[in-house]
Order: C-alpha cells, then structure tokens, then sequence
C-alpha cells in the first residue's frame, strides 16, 4: 500500500508513523514553572543525537498553534529541562503524568512521585527514575505551526548503581535499567527480551564464499 503523505492530513501522518517507527523510547521530562511548580510530562518522539557535544531530543505537539504545552512554555522560561527515563516499574506513573492537567497542577504530586535534586541545574529530577540527564536548552526548532523540536545538551547523568558496572570505564548493565518503549497507541514494549547481533568486521565479510562486496 502506497501512503502519500501530501493527500494525508496530520492525524492519519501520525498514526502512520507512530504505528511503525517503533519501538520509541520515552522522555519523561521534569520541568520548573515560574512560581517553581513542578512538571513532568511525557514524549515518544524522542531519541539521542550526539556526544559531543552530547545531544538529546524530543519533540512536543502542541494543543494549539497559540496554546502551548506547559512543558515547552517551562524549558522557553528556565533554558533547562531534565529527561528521566521509563521503566517497568514506574510506568503507571507515567501514564499519570501525561493527564493534561492545568498547569497550576504539579504532576509529581499527582502521580506520587519523588523529586530528587541535581547537580548542575535548579529542575529536579524524578527519584523513581533508573535513568536521569540533567539538560540545558540548545535550541527549540518549529516543526510546522504544531510541533516543536527541543534539543539540549547534556550536562550530567544519573544512572541507579546497581546498573553500573564499571564506572571509570563508562560500562552500564542495560538489562538492570528494565526500561519501556513505546508502541503504537496505547501499547508498550518491555526491553527484555534481546537478541545479542554483534556487528561483523569487513575483514570476516570478504572471507563469506557469496555475492557482495569482495575487495
């Protein structure tokens, strides 16, 4: 079936995409208001683009092209954010806090959860999480007149100890983290169950007796 995107409007666009780019892993942000209410949010279109500068980025659609999320209104306000990540255990929670709430609400109450605090900016983070990164604002990108891409730079991360292995050597125990993708819809993935591929080196390829590349 071919989809052409310029005959779609943006809602079958979006259940195209998020039907299959999948699975998606979460950004559950933290974020101040200005009388200091705290927020914490949810997004799957979210991933990692770089480590030097180390760059993480999720983007926010908005209720309307005048009314703006709490989230991206907070990060415009303060220049940081924190992305605490998902896992099994706390994933109802998460489900909580992406209630859309007014934004005198603070989701962390809500959503019974625990702020913790960080090193290098004011926003807390959130205690139940395994996986934290303490971010400063880069750039907010306009994607159309609905959607807004938030990129920051990554100052610190906060990671649970029984998942590091070796510290010095920068080494962390993924499976100990028992994070959650996002499916489509309402659907969710648990990332356990893995399947180890280890990447072939070119050298091992040309000795394949079979088509492709030979050198």
């Amino acid at each position: 079936m071919h989809f052409d995107f310029a005959k779609l409007d943006r809602q079958q666009r979006y259940k195209l995409l998020g039907a299959t780019v999948v699975p998606r892993p979460i950004a559950w942000v933290s974020t101040l208001n200005a009388d200091g209410t705290l927020n914490a949010a949810p997004f799957s279109f979210f991933n990692v683009f770089g480590e030097a500068p180390a760059v993480v980025g999720f983007s926010i659609l908005h209720r309307s092209a005048s009314d703006l999320k709490d989230t991206g209104q907070n990060i415009r306000m303060q220049q940081e954010f924190v992305v605490n990540l998902v896992s099994d255990e706390n994933l109802e929670q998460m489900n909580i806090s992406a209630i859309e709430f007014p934004p005198e609400i603070d989701e962390f109450t809500e959503a019974g959860l625990i702020p913790a605090p960080s090193e290098h900016i004011k926003t807390p983070r959130i205690a139940q999480s395994r996986v934290a990164f303490e971010c400063r604002l880069m750039q907010i990108i306009p994607l159309g007149d609905m959607r807004s891409l938030v990129l920051g730079e990554v100052l610190a991360m906060h990671v649970d100890d029984e998942a590091v292995l070796d510290a010095e050597r920068a080494w962390i125990d993924t499976d100990k983290l028992h994070l959650v993708g996002r499916m489509h819809a309402s659907a969710y993935v648990r990332t356990s169950d893995i399947v180890d591929l280890p990447r072939i080196p070119v050298e091992d390829w040309t000795l394949i007796d079979g088509p492709g590349y030979k050198p």
